[in-house]
């Protein structure tokens, strides 16, 4: 008899959208996969339908708060439903960017220098020399994401709005100019590098999930020093924060002429996009594991105390 798993998809964050994309991409590749599957738009009654369902296994697909911040993982633990991707505690972590940094920076792996600082700060005065970048403090997606140029003679405007809905701490860092790079690992192996092109900016929202919205080089066109030494610190980050399943480590490279050279590691996903276009199934695909496979694999890899 399969496995009956329940795919947790949307929720109650900022990235509910995502999250259905997300779910509904693993959820058909399941089927196709001959898995019994039933699709949860999880709420606050989530414990209810859990009951109700009685899944063998639960398939996180859900972004943001609740699903990616040890919330729904240690919901799971109690109920005693083993469950794909991180854990309780490096779910919590890597979602706080700047507990992660401490942990990543405690193992070796570079991360950018910055603060955490209010958003009435934030609005008031420069918290850093221009340029440099100011973000939600456990958000995702980049929601919320301000980059404040050199030529920024004051503060983001946007954080002074009565209708800012990206909470009260922010994590100001220094601007790292150069490459967008992004390394998955995968049952504690790193995968292959890719660069991230957007179209127009920087890599927000709008690059991440609208149509033509960035292109990636895979392989990234980097030395292989560079990409060598990705791939090792998307692993020390992943063992670092103690994640396990698949997770994703984002990069930026200065690689411009005269620029400093440094490679550091904005941050780990434990939740990363999973639509076949996103970018962890491209790099499983670009290894010759095809999008069922890897769904496959999370949920044969399910377990608790994760």
């Amino acid at each position: 008899m399969s496995k009956h798993v329940a795919v947790l998809m949307g929720g109650l964050s900022s990235e509910r959208q995502v999250s259905l994309w997300s779910g509904a991409a693993c959820a058909n590749a399941l089927e196709a996969e001959g898995y019994r599957v039933t699709r949860i738009d999880v709420g606050r009654d989530l414990p209810e339908m859990l009951l109700r369902v009685k899944p063998d296994v639960c398939f996180n697909a859900l972004h943001g708060r609740f699903g990616e911040d040890g919330t729904v993982q240690g919901l799971l633990e109690v109920m005693g439903i083993p469950y794909t991707h991180s854990g309780v505690l490096a779910s919590s972590l890597a979602m706080h960017k700047e507990r992660a940094k401490i942990v990543m920076a405690a193992a070796g792996v570079p991360v950018p220098e910055g603060r955490v600082v209010t958003r009435t700060e934030a609005a008031a005065a420069h918290v850093l020399e221009p340029p440099y970048v100011l973000k939600p403090v456990d958000g995702g997606s980049s929601v919320g994401v301000l980059i404040v140029n050199e030529d920024h003679g004051h503060p983001p405007q946007e954080l002074t709005r009565d209708d800012w809905g990206h909470g009260e701490t922010l994590l100001a860092e220094k601007f790292i100019a150069g490459k967008e790079l992004t390394c998955a690992v995968l049952n504690g192996e790193a995968l292959d590098v890719i660069e991230i092109l957007p179209s127009v900016g920087f890599y927000d929202f709008e690059a991440k999930y609208a149509k033509g919205g960035s292109r990636h080089v895979l392989p990234a066109q980097i030395s292989p020093f560079v990409y060598q030494e990705a791939r090792r610190l998307a692993v020390a980050a992943h063992h670092a924060l103690g994640c396990r399943g698949v997770s994703r480590a984002d990069f930026r490279f200065d690689d411009r002429d005269g620029g400093s050279g440094e490679l550091v590691c904005l941050e780990v996903n434990t939740q990363p996009g999973m639509t076949e276009t996103s970018l962890v199934p491209e790099l499983a695909a670009y290894v010759g594991m095809g999008f069922g496979e890897l769904v496959r694999w999370l949920v044969e890899d399910a377990s608790l105390d994760r």
